[in-house]
C-alpha cells in the first residue's frame, strides 16, 4: 500500500510567513512616511486650487471673497474651510490662502 500525501511541511509554511512578516516590516513604515507626505502636499494643493479661485472671484467682482461666497458662485464645490487632511485654512485679506494659526495655552 503506498501512503501518497500532498501538502506543504511545517518548516514550508515557516518560511513563508517569515517572507510575509519581512516583506510587511519592510513596508509599513514606508507607507506611514508616504501617507504623511501626501496628506502635506494635498494641503498645499488645495490652498493653491483656492487661491487661484479667490484671484479669479476678485477679477470678476473687485473684492476679495470668503469661502462662502465662492461656494455661492460656483467658484468652489463645498465652502469647507479645510484641507483634505483637516487642516483649517483662511483667505486673508490680500487674498492669500493660509493655514490658519493654532494657540496653544
Amino acid at each position: 500500500m503506498k501512503n501518497n500525501q500532498k501538502g506543504f511541511t511545517l518548516i514550508e509554511m515557516m518560511i513563508v510567513l517569515l517572507i510575509i512578516s519581512v516583506l510587511l516590516i519592510i513596508t509599513v513604515p514606508n507607507i506611514s512616511t508616504h501617507s504623511s507626505n501626501i496628506n502635506t502636499k494635498g494641503c498645499e494643493g488645495y490652498m493653491k486650487m483656492v487661491e487661484a479661485q479667490v484671484q479669479a472671484y476678485k477679477m470678476d467682482k473687485k473684492t476679495t471673497p470668503s469661502f462662502a461666497e465662492l461656494k455661492s458662485e460656483g467658484y468652489l464645490k463645498s465652502a469647507d474651510a479645510k484641507c483634505p487632511d483637516g487642516t483649517d485654512i483662511e483667505i486673508t485679506s490680500k487674498g492669500q490662502v493660509q493655514p490658519v494659526a493654532t494657540v496653544t495655552p
